[in-house]
């Protein structure tokens, strides 16, 4: 979610939110992105070789490190369903804070807002029975449902959503995405900058009715409340827990927190308050958070479904192979790239990030390392995403003599006047640490360009990125949609002073087109804009994309209503577990 948000880092087996999470994402088994992301454990992006992990920068003979054991979950009572699989730690439990997918797996199981979208992508009412808009597109009142719980049984009124509203709208919260995802909202940006005590724009009208006013008419208004920035919380457990509240989170959605165990385990149980179909028929999900081979535990049974990995790929894509009946696959709204920091030398050329873009035959590396599993990325905004595509694009395609041609025209006109360069991950595992090679393998047989690697924890590489200064020069990450709007791929990621544009990139053009859009209501309108937005940013080259996503999953039969939704969405409460397989 941020992606959901939403961001992947390519490690392990990617998990993934940017909390549509927005989305960042992370890893399980190493780290949703990111975090969010990034890539984006728990709904997974089976991006990598479950359970394998691989430091390139490791002596080649190093000792290998000791799998820990798996955690012992509490045996199912009679007639009790439960759901056992792989998770990831999340750096938050906030939704205020979270800004990654690995965190908004749980979150959005845990909390609720006022609308939210459905496994279908379908945008519908949740603690908002309905809502009215009016003629000039500024003004919703939201109505609330009646007999709205929060987990220990205290009514949800409009009150809690003016208060949660302003808490993630306080500088003192430090929330990484509420300007993102809240600053249409009047008075949201004049509290985040301390400059009023309120949100002028969100107003109590009695216990069932919240009006929201925004700056403009904007058609994607509504998919930004799907955000996590804009759940509700429990005042009293939040200001009563102090800094450990997520601990005993008194949230709003399908399921509760039971248990939580840094590096072992997190345990849902059941919310028998919640209040919208479908119920949740699952009395427990235990996410298991240990290394060691997800495949392994699966095939053992002590997994009820798991991600696949690259090494697993091609005997469960085998119709002769028995586990190919259990195989699910499903396309995610994220793309990988490389990100170039055009303040930081040598990227602060175009031609330089152009020649970059040229010089990787993306089509070879993609196939080999990913076994031809995932499309290759040659713009921004992935194949899927609603009233959207742009056939016309002309990509920065492979061509190693223009990219030196490029370079030999840039300020710095030849490689041997580049700074050191160095390309940030945040660790190595699996297939993502063979694509760091690969990666780095071609920049110095194509341009003669060597390139280290520096790696580091998620939580750190998250903190440094979303600084006011990101003091990286070149980064791997990957971005999950927090909504399925083009909106979310090139507004909030390539907008100049977005607090997603990491790249510090920025183009008058681009915003002209990317505000014009964002006011335009004309769907045919609005698509056009767009797509010369993401042309002019694909020739701008402050990213190389690398590829879409795509995933695979293992699933026993007798669990039902599994599914692997486009984006981080609330989807347990749709599984259930059949006693007849």
């Amino acid at each position: 979610m941020s992606g959901k948000k939403r961001w992947i880092p390519l490690i392990a087996v990617l998990l993934v939110l940017c909390l549509g999470a927005t989305c960042v994402v992370g890893i399980f088994g190493g780290s949703y992105v990111l975090n969010k992301v990034g890539d984006n454990a728990t709904t997974m992006v089976a991006t990598a070789d479950a359970g394998q992990s691989q430091n390139p920068a490791a002596p080649k003979n190093a000792p290998t490190a000791e799998v820990p054991p798996a955690p012992t979950f509490a045996p199912p009572a009679p007639g009790e369903h439960v759901l056992t699989i792989p998770g990831g730690d999340p750096p938050t439990l906030d939704p205020h804070l979270s800004g990654d997918a690995t965190s908004a797996v749980y979150v959005v199981e845990i909390f609720s807002g006022l609308v939210a979208y459905d496994i279908n992508l379908n945008l519908v009412p949740d603690i908002a029975e309905s809502w009215d808009v009016s003629d000039d597109g500024t003004v919703y009142t939201f109505h609330l449902r009646d007999g709205v719980k929060f987990h220990n049984g205290k009514p949800v009124r409009a009150q809690d959503f003016k208060w949660s509203f302003e808490r993630a709208c306080d500088f003192k919260t430090g929330s990484p995405t509420a300007d993102t995802y809240m600053g249409d909202i009047v008075g949201c940006r004049d509290k985040l900058r301390g400059k009023a005590d309120d949100v002028s724009g969100v107003q109590v009208i009695d216990d069932q009715t919240l009006q929201i006013t925004i700056d403009a008419p904007k058609a994607y208004f509504l998919a930004k409340l799907t955000y996590p920035t804009a759940y509700v919380l429990d005042q009293d457990n939040v200001e009563r827990g102090g800094r450990t509240w997520t601990e005993n989170p008194n949230g709003t959605g399908p399921f509760m927190l039971d248990s939580m165990s840094f590096g072992e385990s997190i345990v849902l149980k059941k919310n028998t308050n919640y209040y919208r179909d479908p119920k949740p028929r699952l009395d427990r999900i235990n996410f298991s958070l240990t290394g060691g081979s997800a495949m392994i535990r699966y095939e053992n049974d002590e997994l009820d479904a798991t991600p696949v990995g690259l090494a697993d790929i091609e005997r469960v894509t085998d119709p002769t192979n028995p586990l190919n009946a259990e195989l699910q696959s499903g396309t995610r709204l994220s793309v990988f790239y490389i990100g170039f920091n055009v303040n930081k030398p040598p990227f602060d050329d175009p031609k330089v990030r152009q020649a970059f873009n040229m010089a990787l035959n993306k089509e070879k590396i993609v196939s080999v390392v990913y076994k031809e599993t995932v499309p290759i990325a040659n713009g921004i905004v992935p194949p899927g995403v609603p009233n959207y595509s742009n056939p016309d694009l002309v990509p920065l395609g492979y061509d190693p003599q223009k990219a030196l041609e490029l370079i030999s025209e840039s300020k710095y006109g030849d490689v041997s006047e580049f700074p050191d360069i160095t390309l940030y991950t945040t660790g190595a595992g699996g297939s993502p640490a063979r694509i760091t090679e690969a990666l780095v393998a071609t920049y110095k047989e194509e341009l003669g360009v060597d390139i280290s690697i520096q790696q580091t924890d998620w939580p750190t590489f998250l903190s440094d990125i979303t600084q006011a200064e990101n003091p990286y020069q070149m980064y791997q990450l990957g971005w999950i949609a927090d909504y399925p709007d083009p909106q979310n791929f090139l507004d909030l990621l390539f907008h100049t002073g977005s607090q997603q544009n990491h790249m510090g990139y920025s183009n008058p053009q681009v915003d002209a087109l990317l505000d014009e859009a964002g006011l335009e209501q004309n769907p045919q309108k609005r698509e056009e804009l767009y797509r010369q937005a993401e042309q002019l940013i694909v020739n701008d080259a402050p990213w190389v994309p690398l590829y879409f996503d795509f995933e695979q999953w293992l699933v026993k039969p007798y669990v039902k209503g599994f599914s692997i939704p486009p984006m981080i969405v609330p989807k347990f409460q749709y599984i259930y577990i059949s006693d007849e397989g």
